[in-house]
């Protein structure tokens, strides 16, 4: 069975086929799906849908690039949620400089993303982390916030083979999803050659990052078999390998999951 790590069904690109979509995964062989947060209106919704289907979980967190809509009192609302059985982590957090630039804006970056990891440290949860041109300063408040203790992935990794072995050093797996297909990939595919199957988890980030052949259409868990086929490839074991480990490293993190 696979287990999507990282989905956001609640966008918009699923409003015609949401239902359709995530009723027709089991059958597809996609066991459990774990919709993440991003939005303070995306994580609410992600609720809904956990409320909705037995085989979707929820992760609450607020996205760097969306923390201009938190706050203390939505803050409270995320730690009642973490309580709740199908609350499985604070997700997605972390920081994005890609398109913020600003310091004013990163060093509120770095602000929420420090009170997110304790907040999972708070509940017990593991945490989601998204982190796109910030290496360094993701690995200095994970390092001030002491997240070594505190279980978690590396979502939708684009950095060095040498950087994730130092987040897998502190106990995080590394999430891989459609870019591992792509041919121009050369950073992903090494890192994957380089970190153990036990520390790499399946993720779609759908509607974003399809794989090959769909690149540039809309993604879902649909496709991640082709994310099995490629980590197969490239780790010389077989689909059933890959599926079987990648499962029960989900299951270990997100230990909620029934």
């Amino acid at each position: 069975m696979i287990f999507e790590t990282h989905a956001h069904y609640d966008d918009d690109r699923f409003a015609e086929d949401r239902d359709e979509i995530l009723k027709s995964l089991p059958e597809a062989g996609i066991g459990i799906v774990i919709n993440s947060g991003a939005s303070v209106e995306s994580t609410r919704d992600t609720v809904e849908l956990a409320k909705k289907y037995e085989h979707v979980y929820a992760a609450v967190g607020v996205h760097p690039s969306e923390i201009d809509e938190l706050d203390e009192v939505f803050f409270d609302w995320m730690r009642e949620q973490a309580s709740w059985e199908k609350t499985v982590a604070i997700g997605e957090i972390g920081l994005d400089y890609y398109w913020d630039k600003e310091p004013e804006v990163q060093e509120r970056q770095r602000y929420w993303f420090g009170r997110q990891i304790e907040l999972a440290r708070e509940t017990g949860l593991p945490i989601i982390v998204h982190s796109r041109d910030a290496a360094a300063d993701t690995m200095q408040v994970m390092k001030e916030h002491h997240a070594e203790e505190i279980p978690g992935v590396i979502h939708c990794y684009s950095y060095s083979k040498e950087m994730a072995l130092e987040f897998i050093k502190m106990g995080y797996y590394i999430g891989v999803g459609g870019v591992v297909t792509f041919k121009n990939a050369k950073k992903l595919i090494e890192t994957v050659e380089a970190i153990p199957l036990t520390r790499i988890l399946l993720e779609t980030d759908c509607p974003y990052m399809a794989p090959e052949p769909y690149r540039g259409k809309r993604n879902s868990s649909l496709y991640l078999p082709y994310v099995v086929e490629r980590i197969a490839e490239i780790k010389g074991v077989s689909i059933e390998e890959v599926e079987r480990v990648t499962e029960n490293n989900a299951r270990t993190l997100f230990s909620k999951v029934k």
